[in-house]
């Protein structure tokens, strides 16, 4: 039995993602401003919390819970994201704030309260996209967004080098179109291969096994373009 943090549980992957490690009898505690989701699910394997991620107060709360609760963390899945999609002469710099906010600075904040408690063995995995892949495919409207993704990415490849020797991983799944709300705000009326729930069994497998293999790196999971 492991514990789970996920945030971004309100809909799509994370929502998928909560039940199937609940179901799998793993604790969960999901993250997300909207708790009502998850709460009508009433596993008795997930504790919901209603928090901001990108409040500083909100975090505290998990701070709080986990002290009082787990002591520890075995893996934290940073799957939040927020998208704004405008052309880029019509993005201000307050669209791209809160987009950064919540893609790369929340991701910090977050993993920086739970360092205390993951120890040697944890993974954090982050989900980003392969718009925030160099080289890879881009469109547009989506500056704000790809290039937050893209922040986040290096973000993790120095946390899994400065917290290599107490052999915690850090490790990034770019992903590519998942039939989600979010998707539907990036390409309107595009029908993607993978359902969330789809999606949400890779990443449950790849958070439990992935740190085996793999360290600060950054794994490609598309099979179409978007």
């Amino acid at each position: 039995m492991k514990n789970v943090v996920i945030t971004g549980t309100s809909r799509g992957i994370g929502f998928e993602l909560a039940k199937y490690f609940a179901k799998n009898n793993h604790n969960v505690l999901a993250l997300s401003r909207n708790s009502e989701p998850l709460q009508e699910v009433n596993h008795k394997n997930i504790s919901v919390l209603s928090v901001d991620i990108c409040n500083t107060n909100d975090i505290e709360k998990v701070n709080s819970f986990v002290k009082n609760n787990w002591k520890k963390v075995d893996i934290l899945i940073n799957n939040a994201g927020k998208l704004i999609n405008k052309p880029f002469t019509e993005l201000s710099s307050v669209d791209f704030l809160e987009v950064y906010k919540v893609n790369v600075f929340a991701v910090a904040e977050l993993t920086k309260t739970l360092i205390p408690y993951l120890q040697k063995g944890s993974h954090v995995v982050t989900i980003s996209s392969m718009g925030g892949i160099q080289g890879s495919m881009k469109f547009p409207g989506l500056a704000a967004y790809s290039s937050a993704k893209g922040a986040v990415i290096t973000l993790s490849e120095l946390l899994a080098e400065e917290y290599k020797e107490q052999q915690i991983s850090f490790n990034v799944l770019a992903i590519g179109a998942v039939q989600t709300e979010m998707l539907a705000e990036a390409f309107p009326g595009y029908q993607a291969p993978l359902t969330a729930s789809e999606m949400a069994s890779y990443i449950y497998d790849f958070s439990l096994t992935g740190h085996k293999f793999y360290n600060g790196k950054v794994l490609q999971v598309s099979s179409t373009t978007p």
